[in-house]
Order: C-alpha cells, then sequence, then structure tokens
C-alpha cells in the first residue's frame, strides 16, 4: 500500500486492491471514500493530483466506468459528472493526437472529380517533365506527381469506404475491383512518367464517375 498525504487529504493505493480517499475534517473521525462512490469534498483537484502522482495508469480503473458517480453525502440523488473531467484533466497532460477525416457528421458530399483533378495534374506533369531538359525542374516535377497520386489514391478511398453501401455493390458487382486496380494504378503513377499509365488512371476514375452519379439518380 502507498500512502501520500497532503494538507488534510491522503490517497491510498492498495496493490491488486481497491483505491480509497481519506480526509480529516478539523478533528472530525476519518472517513473512507471509495473511488465508486466519492463524497463532495473531492473535487477535480484530487484527481489531478492522482493523475501527476501516481500516472496514467493509475485511473484505468476510473476510465473504465464511463458513467456518472454517485454523490454520497445526504444527496442521494444527485450525481458528479466525473467521467468528462478525468478525460479533461488526462488530455491536460498528455494531449491526444490531432487526426483528419472526411468527414466525421458525414457530410454527405462526394464527388469522384477530386480524384480526377488530381489525376489530371499527374498526367500534365508527367507530360511536362518529359518536355523538359532541366534537372532541377525535373526533380520538382516528380516530387509533385507523387504527391498528386497519393491525393488520388486518398480520394477514391474516401469514395470506396465512405460513400459506397452494400446496396450499391449489388447493382454494380466490379465496384470493388474497379476501385482496387484504380488504387493501384495511382500507386504505379508515382513510380513512373509514362504518360499511358496516367491515361489509364484517367479512364478508370471515369468508370468510377459513372457508376458514382448513377446512385444518385
Amino acid at each position: 500500500m502507498f500512502d501520500r498525504r497532503d494538507a488534510k487529504r491522503s490517497w491510498q493505493f492498495h496493490p491488486g486492491g481497491e483505491t480509497r480517499i481519506h480526509t480529516e475534517n478539523d478533528g472530525l473521525p476519518r472517513e473512507d471514500l471509495s473511488v465508486t462512490a466519492m463524497k463532495n469534498s473531492c473535487e477535480i483537484a484530487s484527481v489531478i493530483k492522482i493523475i501527476h502522482c501516481f500516472g496514467l495508469d493509475t485511473m484505468s480503473s476510473l476510465l473504465e466506468l464511463g458513467q456518472d458517480i454517485p454523490l454520497a453525502q445526504g444527496n442521494e440523488g444527485a450525481t458528479l459528472k466525473l467521467f468528462p473531467k478525468i478525460l479533461g484533466a488526462i488530455d491536460s497532460l498528455s494531449r491526444p493526437s490531432t487526426v483528419h477525416a472526411h468527414c466525421d457528421l458525414p457530410c454527405g458530399v462526394y464527388d469522384p472529380a477530386q480524384a480526377r483533378i488530381e489525376a489530371e495534374s499527374v498526367k500534365a506533369i508527367m507530360e511536362k517533365f518529359n518536355a523538359s531538359d532541366d534537372s532541377v525542374f525535373k526533380e520538382r516535377a516528380v516530387s509533385i506527381k507523387e504527391e498528386r497520386a497519393e491525393l488520388v489514391k486518398h480520394h477514391l478511398w474516401v469514395l470506396w469506404t465512405d460513400y459506397f453501401k452494400p446496396a450499391h455493390l449489388e447493382a454494380h458487382p466490379g465496384l470493388h475491383e474497379l476501385f482496387w486496380s484504380a488504387t493501384k494504378t495511382a500507386g504505379d503513377s508515382k513510380k513512373t512518367t509514362d504518360v499511358q499509365v496516367a491515361d489509364k488512371l484517367l479512364a478508370q476514375i471515369s468508370e468510377i464517375d459513372k457508376i458514382f452519379w448513377a446512385t444518385k439518380k
């Protein structure tokens, strides 16, 4: 058991057992407060101190609760909204990573035109690369071409995984194969300056575009 005292409040952690908070109030008898039945004297500051002293792992049992914790002191109907405060305290110590998506609403705005525009950029860059004798320009062109090709893959993946539903696949049995082939071609376009590869990619996106708009009817 580990006991850390702070003013008139202490936290005791029993290995493999229950975590308890003990308080003293002006000479009154000490009271045991379990984590699952905290009294009014346990503020969120206490939770933050626990995290600072003992690390995030100590809070794992609290995170598993995911529910309001009842106040035990003369107010049976009240609840302490502790769970969001614990998450906020943890976030203040360890910032969550930023993620990007299209989009979590979902917004419902999808269009193969995004992939087509990037694929047209890939083709145009290939043509400029092949027509140039400037080594610096050609190096920049390859770098930009690969970025555009990666964006083609991204926009195709969004359509494939977020927009199309099982009913669309039943109506268009070759849809999975078409998307798989198109994303593979987009990957191939990163490794070459052959314009024919870009033309193949544009043709595949055109087929996806036809199916996409057919689902809108």
